[in-house]
């Protein structure tokens, strides 16, 4: 499935989402709309379109390190055995966790390897 989209969210759909300037955000809903009802396809928008907003600005307080605590928890592993996984040193681990330390594309494809999930979450 190509990057831009996220995994299946109920059965035969996929969510796909789109970050534009905020300028443009109507005339681009406008656009794949047009697109969508032409080509015939089902599609639905989410019932607040009328502000549209990233995902920083719904959750200024959620971070990369929020993400990769989550999906380890999720995974029911610790902070040693992630490292052990991924051949860092423990306290990586916690400082990514922490946001004392950032994420680089090479560790997040490692991390989401061993917690089973996608590697953009994590940048």
């Amino acid at each position: 499935m190509p990057g831009l989209m996220k995994k299946h969210s109920t059965g035969d759909f996929a969510d796909v989402c789109f970050r534009v300037p905020a300028a443009q955000a109507n005339s681009v809903r406008e656009a794949v709309e047009k697109i969508l009802e032409l080509t015939g396809l089902e599609y639905s928008i989410s019932a607040d379109n009328d502000k549209l907003v990233s995902w920083e600005e719904a959750f200024p307080e959620y971070s990369a390190g929020d993400t990769l605590k989550g999906a380890r928890l999720m995974e029911g592993i610790t902070q040693a055995e992630l490292a052990d996984k991924i051949g860092l040193k423990r306290h990586h681990i916690s400082e990514m966790e922490n946001d004392k330390r950032s994420i680089s594309k090479d560790i997040a494809k490692r991390l989401a390897k061993a917690l089973n999930t996608g590697y953009a979450v994590f940048l």
